[in-house]
């Protein structure tokens, strides 16, 4: 009867402070999930417009390097802090002209970016973005009195942007951003260079 009270009692003991074991690890697991959530998480949409700049060596020829582009995307806040981007952008296209030669390249990408935010005063904030991007490049040239032909490749390498940003309320703010496609075309299509884009957006938070 003795061993089986003792056994009684170290059972009622051990259960008794677990209890408080039990609910740290709660409460640890609960300030961890609202730490990576977050009373600002929600998912977003948004769009952008802005100037595209195809960062190529144009000596010798009549070169036309900017352009309009412009940029949709959808993500989701983590919190006030992190978050992530997926994007579809139309980055227009580079003309290049030198005696009867004549041709261009056009490259529209899909990103994927994960963004850091830096809030800076109740409004404004300042982010950097890092991610991936998928390219299509399609490059058209003619040659006068001998016909035309184009050729299109795929490729994917890094993207990278700094920006910043003025929420008007909770749900509706505007960005003002650079980004930078890393190594846009293959050689099936003349090579690859760096774009440029300088954009506007808007972007709108359901929250």
């Amino acid at each position: 009867m003795t061993k089986a009270r003792d056994a009684a009692l170290a059972l009622t003991s051990a259960m008794v402070l677990g209890v408080p074991s039990i609910s740290m690890a709660q409460s640890t697991m609960n300030s961890m999930t609202k730490a990576m959530t977050g009373p600002e998480s929600g998912w977003l949409v948004g769009g952008s417009v802005g100037q595209s700049k195809f960062n190529v060596d144009c000596s010798g020829a009549n070169c036309d390097d900017t352009d309009t582009a412009f940029r949709v995307f959808g993500g989701y806040d983590f919190n006030r802090h992190f978050g992530v981007e997926l994007g579809y952008a139309d980055l227009g296209k580079l003309t290049v002209s030198s005696g009867p030669v004549s041709g261009d390249l056009k490259a529209t990408v899909w990103d994927l970016l994960a963004v850091g935010k830096l809030p800076i005063a109740d409004k404004f904030s300042l982010y950097g973005k890092l991610g991936m991007y998928r390219a299509e490049t399609k490059v058209s040239g003619s040659v006068a009195g001998f016909g035309s032909g184009s050729q299109k490749d795929n490729n994917t390498d890094l993207t990278y942007a700094i920006g910043g940003g003025y929420d008007f309320n909770k749900n509706l703010g505007v960005r003002l951003e650079w980004q930078r496609y890393s190594k846009v075309g293959s050689d099936n299509t003349g090579g690859d260079g760096d774009i440029d884009v300088y954009g506007i957006g808007v972007v709108y938070r359901f929250k």
